[in-house]
């Protein structure tokens, strides 16, 4: 199974396709001090009254949590912690574990931080979009710098032809 997270501005939307077919804001109080790094990104926000961002939405998954650990590992969390907007193509749990024994491992090395940004990089683009507006043969960059080709069929819409 495939998720598929997009995040529109201030409001987040989730979809998920198959290729088979009021309560009160709160904030981390800080003094004036203390260092931009120390304080944290908007990661460190806990407000109970806006939409989660695609962080917030992917910890609260059961089907992210390599995701998650990964993005992590990576220092991307404040990153995909903002506003946005990007849609995320979300490898599940399923999907790492069907990459060769070692590689998630190998990756999740300190000296393997870019090489694992880069991958991760290329499951996001820029902008809020929709499943409705992918068209079979579009072609969308990503973070990184690439691009991926969508396909769209009735079983489903594809990245590359992979189902995350």
């Amino acid at each position: 199974m495939k998720q598929f997270i997009s995040l529109f501005s201030v409001t987040m939307l989730i979809d998920v396709f198959s290729c088979n077919q009021g309560g009160s804001t709160q904030t981390e109080n800080t003094s004036t001090n203390d260092s931009p790094s120390a304080m944290g990104g908007q990661e460190k926000v806990n407000d109970n009254e806006s939409q989660k961002d695609i962080v917030k939405i992917a910890v609260s998954s059961k089907d992210h949590t390599t995701l998650v650990a990964a993005l992590k590992e990576a220092d991307l969390i404040t990153s995909l912690s903002n506003a946005g907007p990007f849609t995320v193509f979300a490898p599940t749990n399923t999907a790492f574990a069907k990459l060769p024994a070692g590689t998630l491992d190998a990756l999740m090395k300190d000296d393997k931080k870019e090489d694992l940004q880069n991958i991760l990089q290329y499951h996001v683009a820029l902008g809020g979009l929709k499943k409705e507006t992918f068209t079979d043969g579009q072609i969308l960059g990503m973070v990184n710098g690439d691009t991926v080709t969508i396909s769209v069929n009735p079983t489903g819409i594809k990245r590359n032809n992979i189902c995350n």
